[in-house]
C-alpha cells in the first residue's frame, strides 16, 4: 500500500528559530516531507550547518537568513530577503522565555519577549499570508505553549505572549476557513531545549519543570502530523499537557494561578 503524498511536498517553508530545538526539528520534518526550506535565526553558523545537512539528507533546497527577529530591523531583513519570492508555509517558532518574578524583570527583557513572541509573528504572518491566500495553498504554524491556557506566575509575560499567539492563530484560522490555507497553534509543554540550561544557572531554579519534559523531536512530530491533517487550529503535545491545558475548565482561575505558580517557581531565561 503506497503512502499518502505529503501536503508539503514541493512547497517552500520559512521556519524561524531554526538553529536548534523545536524549530530545527520542524525544519527537518518539513524537508523530509519534501518541502524546500528557508531557515531563520540569529546564528549564521548553525543555520548554515543545518542547511547543508538538509540538502545532503533530503535533496531539497535549503536557504538561510540570519536575523534577530526581536528587532524591527531583523523582521525587515527577512521580509526584504523574501520579497518577490514564494513563501507557501510559515512556521513561526522563534521565541523567548523569561523566568522569575515580573517585578525583577528588566524593561529590555520584557520588551524582547513581546517583540519576538508577538510583534515579529504578526508582522511575518501579515507579510506572507496574502500570497498563500491568493494561491489557495500553504499554511501558518505558530509555536505557542501550554502556558497559553492559564496564568503563569513566575513567567507572567511569557505566558501572556503565548496566550496572544494562541488567540491570534485561532482567530485567523476562523477568518480564513475554506481558503485552502491551513493554520495551527502548536502548544508544547516543558521541552528539552536550551531554555532549561539557562534557567538552571539562576537562584531558585533547581528542579524547574523537570518532570514530563518532551524532546524537540516528539513535539515537532505532533505538530507536523496535526498540520498535515489540517483539522482544528490547535494541538497540545503530550497527554499530561493536554490535561493541564484543559484544567481551567474545571478549576477556578484563582486556584489555577496558585497551582501554576508551584509548578513554575524559579528564575532564568533563554531564547531559542
Amino acid at each position: 500500500m503506497s503512502r499518502p503524498r505529503s501536503p508539503f511536498r514541493g512547497l517552500r517553508a520559512l521556519v524561524t528559530g531554526a538553529s536548534g530545538g523545536i524549530g530545527e526539528e520542524l525544519a527537518l520534518g518539513l524537508a523530509a516531507a519534501g518541502a524546500d526550506v528557508v531557515l531563520v535565526a540569529r546564528s549564521a553558523d548553525r543555520l548554515d550547518a543545518l542547511a547543508a545537512r538538509i540538502r545532503r539528507d533530503h535533496g531539497v533546497t535549503a536557504e538561510t537568513v540570519s536575523a534577530d527577529l526581536a528587532t524591527a530591523d531583523g523582521v525587515d531583513r527577512v521580509v526584504t530577503a523574501l520579497t518577490g519570492t514564494r513563501v507557501d508555509v510559515l512556521v513561526a517558532n522563534a521565541g523567548v522565555g523569561d523566568h522569575g518574578p515580573f517585578v525583577d524583570a528588566t524593561p529590555e527583557r520584557i520588551r524582547t519577549q513581546i517583540d519576538l513572541n508577538c510583534t515579529a509573528v504578526v508582522r511575518l504572518v501579515h507579510a506572507f499570508l496574502p500570497g498563500m491566500l491568493q494561491r489557495r495553498l500553504g499554511g501558518v504554524m505558530t509555536v505557542s505553549s501550554v502556558a497559553a491556557f492559564q496564568p503563569t506566575p513566575g513567567m507572567a509575560v511569557y505566558g501572556a505572549t503565548k496566550a496572544f499567539l494562541l488567540s491570534f492563530t485561532e482567530a485567523i484560522w476562523q477568518e480564513n476557513r475554506g481558503s485552502g490555507v491551513r493554520f495551527l497553534a502548536l502548544c508544547p509543554g516543558a521541552t528539552e531545549t536550551g531554555f532549561f540550561d539557562e534557567a538552571a544557572r539562576h537562584p531558585g531554579a533547581a528542579g524547574f519543570l523537570e518532570r514530563g519534559r518532551q524532546t524537540p523531536q516528539q513535539v515537532a512530530a505532533v505538530g507536523l502530523r496535526a498540520f498535515a491533517r489540517s483539522g482544528g487550529p490547535t494541538v497540545v503535545s503530550g497527554f499530561g499537557n493536554v490535561v493541564t491545558a484543559n484544567a481551567h475548565r474545571f478549576v477556578p482561575r484563582g486556584l489555577m494561578a496558585r497551582l501554576t505558580e508551584v509548578a513554575t517557581g524559579g528564575g532564568g531565561g533563554r531564547r531559542r
